[in-house]
């Protein structure tokens, strides 16, 4: 049998359950997979020793209080915890956990996050002057409170520093990320026998852009504008070019380009092109209509236009979006 390779996972009050034991049955079915030449060893430290709630409620009994993880750790592994707001979900930071984060990631061999937990990470500044993900809701927050890390909000996972520091998306991307990490150790094959196992993809198509709503952008300081999105949202099988819906607004085109890009952050033209992927979307998870003429609902005209733009957009292919997504 192996070296047992030593997997850490912090655990503290109100964290994710399953960024908890996602990772660990992964690195379970690992060891059951190679009749125990992976060799995992998962250790649950806290900031106590004894029982901690996790934000579903159950409780996990920990393995060694954070004071107790001595010695190398082959893979240090931070899951998250976030708060709920009137704005939405807000990441939270437990000073103990950032703390013992930035003593024990020096002696280390690689330190990965999951979900929220890259906030933990930031804090720590293990992740300054790093392209780094996060759930794709808290992914402003990250990149507000920390303007020295590149927050990338759509990839399952990210994998920089020369592969010691991985940052996964939220939450069950859990399972995307300790795959990787076993293909890292293992090969592809080990990690393809436990991706069958747990019935799911050993990489999934597309990023966390399939699962986000595009459109929900805070309302503008016009109102005007706000109820033109509105009207784009209702007409997109229409001329939505930018000198049209600058003509709506009775302002010259160059000008309303302008205006809109400081209001929304973004072009009129990608703000259809993502209204138009937005309602396809839709249509692809609730009906069986041709792609033809489904393209031609959501404003694309042809199929191969609503084609290129998923491949650009989402990485993937109406086909493929419909067969993972369809809801009945």
């Amino acid at each position: 049998m192996s070296t047992p390779h030593r997997v850490v996972i912090a655990v503290f009050p109100d964290v994710d359950l399953l960024d908890v034991t996602g990772p660990a049955e992964v690195f379970a079915l690992a060891n059951r997979e190679t009749g125990g030449r992976a060799g995992y060893r998962v250790e649950l430290a806290g900031p106590e020793p004894g029982e901690v709630r996790t934000s579903a409620g159950v409780r996990l009994a920990t393995d060694l209080a954070f004071a107790e993880v001595t010695g190398r750790v082959d893979t240090l592994l931070v899951p998250g915890a976030v708060e709920v707001t009137a704005d939405g979900p807000v990441a939270a930071n437990d000073p103990r956990v950032v703390a013992w984060v930035r003593e024990t990631a020096p002696r280390a061999g690689r330190v990965a996050s999951v979900c929220v937990g890259a906030h933990v990470l930031a804090a720590a500044g293990l992740l300054d002057g790093l392209t780094a993900t996060t759930h794709w809701s808290t992914a402003a927050q990250l990149a507000a409170e920390h303007p020295e890390v590149t927050v990338d909000p759509d990839p399952i996972f990210v994998r920089t520093d020369r592969g010691r520091i991985w940052t996964g998306a939220g939450i069950s991307a859990c399972l995307d990320l300790t795959l990787a990490l076993v293909a890292e150790d293992q090969g592809e094959e080990v990690a393809l026998a436990v991706a069958r196992q747990l019935v799911m993809y050993l990489k999934r198509q597309g990023g966390q852009s399939q699962f986000s709503v595009p459109l929900s952008r805070p309302a503008s300081a016009r109102r005007d504008l706000d109820e033109l999105r509105l009207w784009i949202a209702d007409h997109l099988d229409e001329d939505l070019s930018a000198a049209a819906l600058a003509g709506r607004m009775c302002l010259s085109e160059r000008h309303f380009a302008r205006v809109f890009k400081q209001e929304t952050g973004t072009s009129p033209a990608d703000y259809v092109q993502a209204a138009r992927v937005e309602a396809a979307r839709r249509l692809l998870e609730s009906t069986d209509e041709p792609l033809e003429r489904l393209a031609s609902a959501a404003g694309f005209g042809s199929a191969e236009s609503l084609h290129r733009a998923f491949r650009r957009q989402l990485a993937t292919t109406p086909a493929a979006y419909r067969r993972r997504f369809r809801t009945d």
